[in-house]
């Protein structure tokens, strides 16, 4: 069930990081059409998959049909995921939902949308393994029931991205242009991020308790023994509650929350009824020792981490995707265009540093810190014979293999193990909490030090410069194909305008006017080659490379195919120049009139015309 959880934020990251196009790879009847013969066929395959296995049970040992049962789920949901990026790029789902007004203003319900088809996709494995689910493992969960179980427990974790999201669309909606102007800031994104992250570590739970349908737990014996462990151990909760999973079918129990007022303590109806009050104690401790070892802050940090190294090493992406120049040539070949290429791309890097991160570096400390709540026990307890019998019970109820590999907890057998270790040698608890203080210490190093260097890549003058100057020669490169691309002619001209030294300045600026003219030559139509070849003569440092007479007559041949502000600015920029001052408020003024961001820039441009 948590593997659903990458599998989700995966899919969250592959919507985010799609840049819509204007002109897509079908129509739109054409990719509706594709959908739905996709989904059809994905239906059918994962039926096949399921109704193979279910003839199979009375064939094959427990261990073998659990081992198969999980590698169809998985590969159903990879699949799944797979199916998602197809219908994103290539069909290009996104792009014909920005097109629509509503959605253009609140991309969070666009984005609800796109993840409502994975969801769908989802349901339909969980809807086809049912069957095969309830003949090999004891239960009687229902289909509706284990559906929406296995959507319920892995939806939260899309519960803070859609909070995000939503209040972002708000702060772009609301009148005031403070507030949006801070927010287009990184290091406002950046503020906004980590106010909401605490915000929600704090009443996350909250929600969680409510989205899952929690009820509190009854006043009986079961509950005055929980709240007798949680005094003793001095831990405050808002409330014991009823974790109703797959109908409260599992053994299982947790805890949620960094503070008092808002951590609750969810168990399930199995839990009460299969365990003894001892055993029951045991299982509470467990959890008080995630609480006592702070897990739950832990967790917050490694999150909150990983977006801070991806924001850090982000050129890293890009010049990744500079330099796989053939997958450009041969997906191009395809009909695929650039910016989709690069979107997916981009996508794709993102993704395996996610997965290598929490699969495997996050995987590490969630397993070690299940074994550290589990030798909490000792504190709480004389021994943890009890935790050990539950363990059993646990292993026998689920019908699974003891042994059975598990990225975020030891197998049941490797947590057994250990404890009976611990009961002769209490030392392995130590070793094992300076093995975590270790790890976590290691951890903190490797951020600061990825963290500096994506920095320094990103942010200082001397990564500025390499960057600029690898997207220089990968753009040489692509024009010795094409060398009549006007796009990427532009972005060369537009790359060529950046400051550089003096000795350099007249070459730069030599090169920027050949590539931009050259892009007019092969589309004297693009209002963006005529724009940013305006603002070059209009704008540059050395006197002797302006040209006042050919900016305006750029400037307003740009303006008559599109009167957007960035070209409504340059057109003011070219009349103030040329002395027309009446002229150039006027076009400042539309251009601001006509902005949706950055509008402190343009009121700006609009005042300095005015002096």
């Amino acid at each position: 069930m948590f593997g659903n959880f990458i599998h989700f934020i995966v899919v969250l990251l592959i919507y985010a990081t799609y840049q819509p196009v204007e002109e897509t790879n079908f129509s739109l009847v054409e990719s509706l059409f594709l959908f739905v013969c996709l989904a059809i066929l994905f239906a059918g395959q994962t039926w096949v998959s399921f109704h193979n296995l279910e003839k199979r049970v009375h064939q094959d040992r427990l261990s073998r049909l659990d081992h198969r049962f999980s590698a169809i789920v998985l590969r159903q949901s990879v699949l799944a995921i797979g199916l998602f990026a197809v219908d994103i790029y290539g069909l290009n789902i996104t792009s014909f939902l920005s097109a629509l007004p509503f959605f253009s203003m609140v991309p969070t319900l666009q984005a609800l949308c796109c993840l409502g088809i994975y969801i769908g996709y989802l349901s339909i494995i969980w809807s086809c393994a049912h069957t095969a689910y309830r003949q090999i493992y004891p239960t009687r969960i229902s289909r509706a029931s284990y559906v929406g179980s296995n959507i319920t427990f892995s939806v939260p974790v899309l519960i803070p991205w859609l909070v995000l999201s939503a209040l972002a669309d708000l702060i772009q909606l609301l009148p005031f242009e403070f507030t949006r102007h801070l927010f287009s800031t990184t290091w406002g994104q950046v503020s906004y991020f980590l106010i909401f992250m605490v915000v929600i570590a704090l009443v996350g739970p909250t929600l969680i308790q409510i989205f899952w349908r929690c009820k509190p737990l009854e006043n009986n014996s079961y509950r005055e023994l929980i709240e007798a462990r949680c005094r003793k151990a001095g831990i405050t909760y808002n409330d014991i509650v009823y974790w109703p999973i797959f109908g409260g079918s599992m053994i299982t129990a947790g805890v949620m929350g960094l503070v008092g007022k808002f951590r609750y303590i969810l168990v399930t109806k199995s839990l009460l009824r299969y365990l003894s009050s001892e055993e029951l104690d045991a299982v509470i401790a467990h959890e008080i020792g995630h609480v006592k070892k702070h897990h739950l802050l832990f967790y917050l940090m490694f999150f909150t981490g990983f977006m801070f190294l991806s924001l850090a090493t982000q050129n890293v992406f890009l010049y990744a995707i500079l330099y796989t120049q053939p997958i450009y040539r041969l997906l191009t070949g395809f009909g695929v265009s650039a910016a989709t290429i690069t979107s997916a791309l981009d996508a794709l890097l993102f993704i395996l540093i996610f997965i290598v991160y929490f699969r495997y570096l996050f995987g590490f400390f969630m397993r070690n810190f299940e074994r550290q709540a589990d030798a909490y026990v000792y504190t709480q307890l004389d021994s943890a014979g009890p935790l050990v019998s539950t363990l059993k019970k646990i292993g026998l109820a689920s019908g699974q293999p003891m042994d059975k590999p598990n990225w975020h907890h030891f197998s049941i057998g490797e947590r057994i193990r250990f404890l009976e270790t611990c009961e002769t040698d209490r030392s392995r608890i130590s070793r094992h909490d300076r093995k975590i203080k270790t790890g976590i210490a290691a951890y903190i190093l490797g951020f600061f030090l990825i963290g500096s260097f994506g920095y320094q890549l990103q942010y200082s003058e001397g990564g500025k410069t390499f960057y600029r100057e690898t997207l220089i020669r990968y753009i040489e490169s692509q024009l010795k194909e094409d060398p009549s691309n006007p796009a990427v002619l532009k972005v060369l001209g537009l790359l060529y305008t950046e400051k550089g030294d003096q000795a350099q300045a007249k070459k730069e600026f030599d090169q920027a006017v050949t590539a931009y003219e050259q892009s007019l030559r092969y589309d004297m139509h693009n209002p963006y080659a005529l724009n940013n070849l305006a603002w070059l003569y209009a704008t540059s440092e050395a006197e002797k490379f302006r040209n006042p007479q050919r900016a305006l007559s750029l400037a307003l041949a740009a303006a008559r195919l599109e009167r957007s502000a960035q070209i409504l600015d340059t057109l003011a920029e070219c009349y103030y120049i040329n002395g027309d001052k009446e002229a150039a408020i006027s076009a400042a003024t539309e251009a601001l009139r006509s902005a949706t961001e950055n509008r402190n820039y343009f009121q700006d441009q609009l005042e300095r015309f005015k002096r």
